[in-house]
């Protein structure tokens, strides 16, 4: 028979699985189990659908009276697009609850747990919980923070370049890196660029994976609205919008793409505190950062960012004057430094991908 542990690995799988398409709500996985016979599975697959539980009892039918459910996340216990998940599990019976972490949501922290308890229902909290944490660990810096997770990517070689010093930098690291790249594109909801890297680059900042994908919505910091060509990011295969300053004119963008949002600042420059917070208006939880060094720099001056997606080549570029990582000017001191926590280093395809944080954080 299998172990509590295996059943909640099982509904963490499912989770998993729908990592990135199911904003603004977590990604939740449900399995309804009685005497060791696996009754029904479910997972959240998009926002104003069914939840996990739904789909994992209704499978189960009449067979869920008396069962046990794992579940990924804390059962709701609000009414939204949906009724709340905690309701339905005492409505059909179930014997035991078991959670792998509590939802930080005030809506429900705490309170779909204590819905189950008022109706005499044995809830276990903990199981497999850092996994459960780690995998909407978005959802819950948005809910905690109300500003978006911000990662900051970046390609670089060994010896920390960017690009020559014309700028090429096609290709730094290698096909399966570059993949690896759109599977993170898909699991955020928006990525983030400067106008200089349309115009040198014209990219188009979509998700192109094998089996498709979700992308994100396209923000271009533009202060001035000066980006007047038809570049990639003015078609409809995304969402663009464009944040620029309060005295940008605007009247190019509404009149040739009409269909592309402009977020105007509240100052004539762009703020990044300020414009984190209408994303996070705007239910923007997750940033993916791929601007140049000098976009990187002011995210970091600003100490605005929550993870570091670094992907180093096995290639010495060398020359003082190729570009870097993080542009700007460099601090008198090494303890002006930022200190970073490495979380993980993995090698993929002949690149290694380096995941760190800011010291201390969770």
């Amino acid at each position: 028979m299998k172990k509590k542990e295996e059943w909640m690995e099982l509904a963490l799988s499912l989770a998993e699985a729908t990592a990135g398409q199911t904003s603004p709500n977590p990604s939740v996985g449900a399995v309804v189990v009685k005497d060791g016979e696996l009754l029904g599975v479910g997972t959240h697959l998009k926002a104003g659908e069914p939840h996990a539980e739904v789909h994992a009892i209704m499978q189960a039918g009449d067979k869920a009276e008396g069962a046990d459910i794992y579940v990924t996340l804390e059962p709701c216990a609000h009414y939204g697009k949906t009724p709340p998940c905690a309701e339905l599990i005492v409505k059909h019976g179930l014997n035991k609850v078991y959670i792998a972490c509590v939802d930080p949501n005030p809506k429900v922290s705490g309170k779909g747990i204590a819905i189950l308890e008022d109706a005499g229902i044995e809830v276990e909290v903990g199981i497999h919980q850092d996994r459960a944490l780690q995998l909407n660990q978005k959802f819950f810096h948005y809910i905690n923070n109300k500003r978006p997770f911000v990662t900051l990517k970046a390609a670089m070689t060994l010896d920390g370049k960017t690009a020559t010093v014309t700028g090429d930098s096609k290709w730094i690291t290698g096909t399966e890196a570059r993949t690896d790249v759109h599977r993170e594109r898909h699991i955020h909801d928006a990525i983030l660029v400067g106008s200089k890297t349309i115009e040198k680059d014209n990219p188009h900042l979509t998700t192109r994976l094998p089996q498709g994908g979700k992308n994100p919505i396209r923000i271009v910091l533009d202060t001035h609205l000066s980006l007047q060509n038809h570049y990639h990011i003015f078609n409809k295969e995304a969402p663009t919008w464009l944040v620029c300053g309060s005295e940008a004119d605007c009247s190019y963008v509404e009149t040739n793409y009409p269909h592309v949002e402009v977020m105007k600042m509240p100052t004539s420059t762009i703020y990044l505190p300020d414009m984190l917070e209408m994303l996070a208006e705007s239910k923007v939880q997750s940033l993916y950062v791929e601007g140049g060094g000098t976009i990187h720099q002011a995210f970091l001056q600003e100490e605005l960012f929550d993870e570091c997606h670094w992907y180093v080549a096995p290639k010495l570029l060398g020359g003082q004057n190729a570009r870097s990582v993080v542009g700007g000017k460099s601090p008198e001191w090494m303890k002006e430094a930022k200190p970073l926590d490495f979380i993980k280093v993995e090698q993929i395809g002949p690149d290694l991908k380096i995941i760190a944080r800011p010291k201390g954080d969770a």
